[in-house]
């Protein structure tokens, strides 16, 4: 199973684009697809309506995303309102950034208290996000899996991981989970750097761990544009490619509202993912 993300614009002069970059990339057929809700603390005006439109217009499972520490409880439920309407029944539900403004809302504290809300508003399927590494948060990662279990029993459906660049990290933190009792669908996140701006972000929005081989591949083709875009497609491919190979087969890629990179994955495991 291969899905992709897309997320709205920041601004309204940008949402034709973002448009039909999501439109380019449901024509690939995706399992589903994710709108993400304001990443950044940033707008989520965009996110039902992209939603919808992938749903209605292309006929491709939509996700939405829904983040609660900049929401209050009223907002949360005109959102859910709003999604019943285009009858999108799959929900990520996330605590999300602080916004820029600074201004958070205490209705909700953490995802889990979204989760068990959301069951209460409707019959949806509800998606919760994980961490291989550990929350940037957490003390530790058992500390960190413990307050996972209690999104689990919040009553989230299925996890989609962080990215993370070195697959054994997703296999250790599976085992790690099951051991603990959580057995719901683990969903592999998949980021296909292809600049690097793109690193440098990353490392400092979540700290992923970055293998050798990967660090190698930015220091010799981070000046040139067009190598590091194709070595990090490649590179995300292969990740993906090994984890269909160890039993992994729901992988979600964060395709950056970029078309021709999703394209290029989904071609490359033509005869993988059938």
């Amino acid at each position: 199973m291969l899905s992709f993300e897309v997320f709205p614009p920041k601004e309204e002069a940008a949402f034709e684009p973002v448009e039909a970059a999501a439109f380019e990339i449901a024509k690939l057929s995706p399992a589903f697809m994710s709108v993400t809700y304001g990443a950044g603390g940033g707008t989520s005006k965009y996110t039902v309506e992209i939603a919808a439109d992938l749903k209605e217009k292309f006929g491709v499972t939509s996700l939405a995303h829904l983040t609660c520490v900049a929401s209050s409880r009223e907002h949360v439920h005109r959102v859910v309102e709003r999604l019943k309407e285009h009858e999108i029944c799959n929900i990520m539900a996330l605590r999300g950034d602080i916004p820029k403004d600074g201004v958070i809302h205490h209705d909700y504290k953490y995802a889990s208290e979204l989760i068990a809300e959301l069951k209460t508003l409707g019959d949806f399927c509800i998606g919760g996000a994980c961490y291989p590494e550990g929350h940037v948060e957490s003390a530790t990662k058992a500390e960190d899996i413990l307050h996972l279990k209690e999104k689990v029993n919040a009553g989230c459906d299925f996890l989609t991981t962080q990215m993370f660049f070195d697959n054994d990290l997703l296999y250790n933190f599976l085992y790690q989970i099951r051991e603990k009792g959580i057995t719901v669908p683990v969903v592999a996140g998949i980021m296909p750097v292809t600049n690097a701006k793109q690193m440098k972000r990353i490392l400092s929005m979540s700290g992923a761990y970055i293998p050798s081989k990967f660090r190698a591949i930015v220091d010799k083709f981070g000046d040139n544009p067009a190598a590091m875009r194709q070595a990090g497609v490649a590179y995300a491919t292969d990740q993906i490619v090994d984890l269909i190979a160890n039993g992994v087969n729901a992988i979600h890629v964060y395709s950056m509202n970029k078309p021709d990179v999703a394209a290029q994955i989904k071609s490359s495991l033509s005869e993988i993912i059938v």
